[in-house]
């Protein structure tokens, strides 16, 4: 197969001879936003991120594979895909591990007053305080089942959480205490200690996170946001957060960079990270595997 590999696979380039040795013509280029450094009609695989938001899909008239680096297809004209008949491979099981650890480390900082210790250590200042809270007892409700939600329930699970599981699709999962349909969705949000996206961005879901939601969740609640911005409306976000919600764990926004004269950056009680969830030391290790697993296991290889 013909494959055209970008930047985005940050193992590529030590890669490129082994995918040779299996009948492969390789190249590579490193910004997808750049000039095509071949014909798109020489194209028959690709291995990308976001190639087609400057790159249409239209112009590869071959294309029958294509392996992305990211666990989202929102970046990618999926009715084109389907309709073409066209193989996709996500980045599945990629990035579950670190992005649960994400989410339990920030609900983690927020509980137990990480940003108040870490000020006064910077001032060497020795003050108690008293408003610490446990997870132990607390319910989890996670929206989106799949595996970076099956990663959270685990790690939530471990620290005696309920953990509930929200999703569209309901299968028996042994992470969770419970797997909820999508009409039980605003109950759970009542009875939730703490909130976690893991749902992917499509227009079911868009701004699904609204005003109405948001004032279901208990006064106190945290929000963690570890999914696609857009799934929260942001301006009731922030209303919520200035007048109930104890808290939030924010790593994606629907803008970003979130600007600098958001609001969020200085609400107390706001983690913000730079959709920076998914870094880990362990992702160039799975994510070759599973480059060159579907690779061995396409029915175009």
């Amino acid at each position: 197969m013909n494959l055209l590999i970008t930047g985005a696979w940050q193992g590529a380039k030590e890669s490129l001879e082994s995918l040779r040795a299996m009948g492969h013509e390789v190249v590579f280029f490193q910004q997808e936003k750049d000039a095509l450094p071949v014909d798109p009609l020489w194209v028959e695989g690709i291995v990308c991120n976001g190639l087609f938001l400057h790159h249409p899909i239209e112009d590869f008239p071959f294309l029958r594979y294509i392996q992305l680096t990211s666990a989202g297809f929102d970046r990618v004209p999926m009715e084109a895909v389907k309709a073409r008949g066209i193989e996709i491979h996500n980045a599945r099981g990629v990035y579950s591990a670190p992005m649960a650890e994400h989410a339990v480390w920030g609900v983690l900082s927020l509980y137990h007053q990480a940003p108040f210790f870490l000020s006064n250590q910077a001032e060497s200042r020795w003050e108690k305080h008293r408003g610490l809270r446990e997870l132990a007892g607390k319910t989890v409700c996670i929206l989106g089942t799949g595996s970076v939600g099956t990663e959270c329930a685990k790690r939530f699970g471990a620290f005696d959480c309920r953990v509930l599981g929200v999703n569209r699709t309901v299968r028996e999962n042994a992470a969770f205490d419970a797997v909820l349909p999508l009409d039980a969705l605003d109950q759970a949000l009542s009875d939730a200690d703490v909130v976690v996206l893991t749902l992917p961005l499509t227009e079911a879901t868009r701004g699904m996170m609204n005003a109405e939601r948001l004032a279901r969740l208990k006064p106190g609640a945290v929000l963690v946001n570890i999914a696609r911005g857009a799934l929260i409306e942001e301006a009731a976000l922030i209303d919520a957060l200035r007048t109930r919600l104890g808290g939030a764990v924010l790593d994606v926004f629907e803008t970003e960079p979130l600007p600098p004269e958001s609001p969020l950056w200085t609400i107390e009680g706001v983690i913000v990270t730079p959709h920076n969830s998914f870094v880990s030391d362990g992702n160039a290790a799975r994510l070759n595997e599973l480059i060159f697993r579907n690779l061995r296991e396409s029915a175009h290889a």
